[in-house]
């Protein structure tokens, strides 16, 4: 058995490890934008838990676990961090209320983790983290029924992952053409690694400071759970949360079980306050009618799958970089008083960008997006600094969306997080709300409004790659249309154009460019002139300096 003490000192050697390690993980991200920190966001997220566990003497198993899983929540950084830190909820439910760790307890603790990972993953895809853990999972019920002491469930739980990771090439085609394994599943597989050097040689693996982060890649987590999306069921996706009465004595599982009969794609996770609830139906008015006999209803969204699923399925751009901008804080921190109804926070880099969120009404600025992920704990931050009743937040990355999400639960106020992927899409959820409508409905058309928006994207190849019909170079410009790569160039100028030829269509009224911090404004000049001389006659056309790093341009089209 092991001890809190010994749990401490397992979780930090598995953070410095995963730390001495990340750029090996982000290596293995297949996607060739600059964006490859998969390793990056999961040692960023480890090293919250590490802090917080230094200052930790003599507790208890379970209140270290405890411990761990609130950093990790706080933390947690891109898609690969927010599901590290649900697995490791898990762990403290497992470990909740014991003081050692037992064989028991410890096969326990892996299955709670898998079961939050995967019933928080809207839809979980195998060959990913969540294979690597559920196999873990498995191996290590297997080793306690064999009557394994502690030590021995733990080695049997990181021999099926490493079995699982091998085998992620054989689930996921692109792994395999790529040459690879799963990113966020090798990083999880290090993470154990770190924490066994301490269960069975008692050394806790030192810091390497060797292991430089890499600030020309961001992480695209096109391991990610939820991509390679499959053909859609049910039109409409539904998500809510129930604030329960506590006088109406009805189970989750029995709104689960109903869901289930409308719907697939079912998430009902719940506490002591909230039912969190996310469906895949054609009757979302029934599944609302049904949720309303266990509490009252907020953060309602209801969005079309069939309109937006080609964009859901391709957009691929993510981000990390210079994690030291955005660790976190410590201080003492007092929320904003609430002086008005609704206030806005927005994630964007580039001044450029700021000052344009600036004057469509945003309040806070989160700074990220494209070079870097924000933690749920500097998304928090940026809600509690906000001074409203109800907060919407724009992500403007696919993946932040789920680090913001976490931030809901822990607010104080009213949190509504619109699925905003991109910069345009950001922009024009802005332009969407209407201060005379009600919460839900600016929320509706908010998110309908980043729907109708199609998004280009021209930045650079950060390594050599054979994907998805491309052969790419290192430095070549690729050029992206809602995410998936429509052509690679090696002008600048022309890429724009052919670019936006690809993107337009026959209803098309609006074009937006939005240049970066490496496009000078007499390229921008030359750039706009061009375009009014090729498609003036067909859309509206609008130059901006957004001053965002890594993305040469952004496109909107709508």
């Amino acid at each position: 058995m092991f001890n809190g003490n010994i749990l401490r000192d397992a979780i930090i050697s598995a953070a410095n490890n995963i730390s001495n390690k990340q750029k090996q993980v982000d290596d293995l991200n297949v996607f060739p934008v600059p964006d490859g920190d998969t390793g990056t966001n999961m040692s960023m997220t480890l090293s919250n838990a590490a802090r917080e566990l230094s200052r930790v003497e003599g507790e208890g198993a379970g209140k270290v676990a405890s411990i761990t899983a609130s950093a990790l929540l706080r933390g947690a950084r891109g898609n690969s961090g927010v599901i590290t830190s649900l697995l490791f909820r898990g762990f403290a439910n497992g470990f909740k209320g014991y003081d050692e760790i037992t064989p028991e307890n410890l096969k326990n603790a892996f299955k709670l983790g898998v079961e939050a990972a995967y019933k928080a993953v809207m839809k979980p895809t195998e060959g990913t983290i969540l294979t690597v853990a559920r196999v873990a999972s498995e191996y290590a019920e297997k080793a306690y029924k064999n009557g394994l002491d502690a030590l021995g469930v733990f080695e049997a739980a990181l021999e099926g992952a490493k079995k699982a990771l091998a085998e992620t090439p054989e689930i996921l085609p692109v792994l395999k053409k790529a040459g690879v394994v799963d990113a966020g599943g090798m990083g999880f597989v290090v993470i154990l690694e770190g924490m066994l050097s301490v269960l069975k040689d008692g050394v806790i693996i030192a810091p390497s400071h060797a292991q430089a982060v890499a600030e020309d890649e961001e992480p695209t987590e096109r391991n990610a759970a939820g991509e390679f999306e499959g053909e859609i069921t049910f039109t409409y996706c539904t998500e809510f949360i129930v604030n329960r009465n506590p006088e109406i004595e009805k189970e989750p599982s029995e709104l689960r079980a109903y869901l289930e009969t409308i719907g697939d794609c079912v998430v009902v996770v719940d506490d002591e306050e909230i039912i969190k609830v996310h469906v895949h139906t054609d009757h979302p008015g029934n599944a609302i009618e049904n949720a309303l006999t266990f509490g009252s209803l907020v953060h309602l969204k209801i969005e079309n799958m069939r309109d937006q699923h080609e964009k859901a399925k391709h957009d691929s751009a993510n981000a990390a970089k210079k994690p030291a901008q955005n660790s976190t804080r410590t201080e003492t921190f007092t929320p904003a008083a609430k002086e008005k109804p609704v206030g806005f926070v927005s994630v964007c880099a580039g001044d450029g960008l700021e000052e344009l969120f600036r004057d469509l009404g945003v309040d806070t600025l989160v700074s990220g997006g494209q070079t870097m992920n924000p933690s749920t704990d500097d998304i928090l931050r940026a809600i509690e600094s906000t001074p409203a009743e109800t907060v919407f937040v724009l992500p403007n990355n696919k993946n932040i969306i789920m680090a913001a999400e976490q931030a809901i639960p822990l607010s104080t106020r009213k949190v509504i997080v619109i699925h905003s992927r991109t910069i345009p899409q950001g922009i024009a959820a802005m332009l969407a709300f209407d201060p005379e409508e009600d919460d839900d409905k600016n929320a509706i058309a908010m998110a309908e409004a980043c729907e109708r928006i199609s998004t280009g994207q021209i930045t650079f190849a950060a390594r050599d790659s054979d994907f998805d019909g491309f052969k790419i170079k290192k430095g070549e410009l690729l050029c992206m249309n809602n995410g998936k790569i429509a052509f690679t160039e090696t002008d600048l100028e022309k890429s724009v154009a052919r670019l936006v030829k690809v993107m337009l269509k026959r209803d098309s009224e609006f074009l937006t460019v939005i240049y970066g911090e490496d496009v000078s404004d007499v390229q921008a000049k030359k750039i706009e002139s061009d375009l009014n001389e090729k498609f003036g006659d067909k859309v509206e056309i609008t130059v901006i300096r957004g001053g965002q790093p890594i993305y040469y341009f952004f496109l909107s089209v709508e």
